[in-house]
C-alpha cells in the first residue's frame, strides 16, 4: 500500500466557476506534516475545503486515501479516514467538550473507545473540562477541542487551517507541536496553513508557499529555514531566484 494520503495534481478549484487555485501540485505521506503557508488571500483555505470535497475540482484532480474527491461529499472522504479542522473550528457552544467530542466518533465501540482515549492522550488539558460547554472556553481551549473532535475519528489524514487564529502567540508555540506529536504517534499525515511561519517550519517536514492562487515556492523546513529571503520574496510578491 502506498504512503501517499493525499495527491493534488494540477488543480484548479474556486468559486461559482471561478478559479482561485490555479494549476497546484501538491502531496502529504503517511507520517509527515507538511505546511501551506502564504499570506491572506493566497489560496490556502481554498485548497483544503477542495480536499474535503466541499469545493469542485475546476480542473486537475485531487486523491485522498487513494479516491478521487468528489464534490459535495464530504461524509465520503470522512469515511476514507480525512478528517478536517475548519478556521472558524466549528465546535456547538451550548453542548459540554464531553458532547462536542462525541460527534466526532465513527466505528464500532471499541474504535470510538480507542479514538476518544487516543485524542485526550494526545490533549490532556481537556481532560478537567469535559462538563464545561465550549462556549465557556478560551480560545486555546476551544481550538484544542476542535482538534480532539477530529482525533477521535482516528484519522489517516488531517487538515488543520489556521489552528493559532486569535491565538497568542505563547499560547501558540504550545499547540503547533501537538501537530508533530500526531504525526509521529499515530503515522497520519497532516496538512497545516499556518500564519506563523518560523513556528510551523519547526515542526514540520515540509511546506509550499502559495502566492495570488498559486504554488511559488516549496521545499523541505531545513532549506526554508536556511532561506528566508526566499520566503520573504514570496510573501511580498517579489522575484524568487535560487
Amino acid at each position: 500500500m502506498s504512503d501517499r494520503l493525499l495527491d493534488i495534481q494540477s488543480l484548479s478549484s474556486g468559486y461559482a466557476n471561478v478559479p482561485v487555485v490555479r494549476d497546484i501540485n501538491l502531496h502529504v505521506d503517511a507520517g509527515e506534516v507538511v505546511a501551506l503557508l502564504g499570506p491572506n488571500g493566497a489560496g490556502k483555505t481554498t485548497t483544503l475545503l477542495t480536499v474535503s470535497g466541499l469545493l469542485k475540482v475546476l480542473d486537475g484532480s485531487v486523491n485522498v486515501l487513494g479516491e478521487p474527491t468528489s464534490f459535495g461529499t464530504p461524509h465520503k472522504t470522512a469515511r476514507l479516514g480525512l478528517a478536517h479542522v475548519p478556521e472558524d473550528r466549528s465546535l456547538f457552544f451550548g453542548l459540554t467538550v464531553r458532547e462536542n467530542l462525541r460527534l466526532g466518533l465513527r466505528g464500532n465501540r471499541a474504535q470510538q473507545s480507542a479514538g476518544y482515549d487516543r485524542a485526550l492522550e494526545l490533549l490532556p488539558a481537556l481532560q478537567p473540562l469535559m462538563d464545561r460547554r465550549a462556549g465557556l472556553l478560551s480560545g486555546g481551549e476551544q481550538q484544542m477541542l476542535a482538534m480532539a473532535r477530529a482525533l477521535v475519528s482516528q484519522p489517516k489524514l488531517l487538515l488543520v487551517d489556521e489552528m493559532s487564529l486569535g491565538l497568542a502567540p505563547i499560547i501558540v508555540e504550545r499547540l503547533l507541536p501537538i501537530v508533530r506529536d500526531i504525526a509521529n504517534e499515530t503515522g497520519a499525515g497532516v496538512l497545516i496553513v499556518e500564519q506563523h511561519v518560523h513556528l510551523a517550519l519547526d515542526v514540520c517536514d515540509r511546506a509550499y508557499v502559495m502566492s495570488h492562487g498559486e504554488i511559488v515556492l516549496e521545499g523541505s523546513a531545513a532549506e526554508l529555514k536556511d532561506r528566508p529571503d526566499l520566503l520573504e520574496a514570496s510573501y511580498l510578491g517579489g522575484e524568487i531566484s535560487a
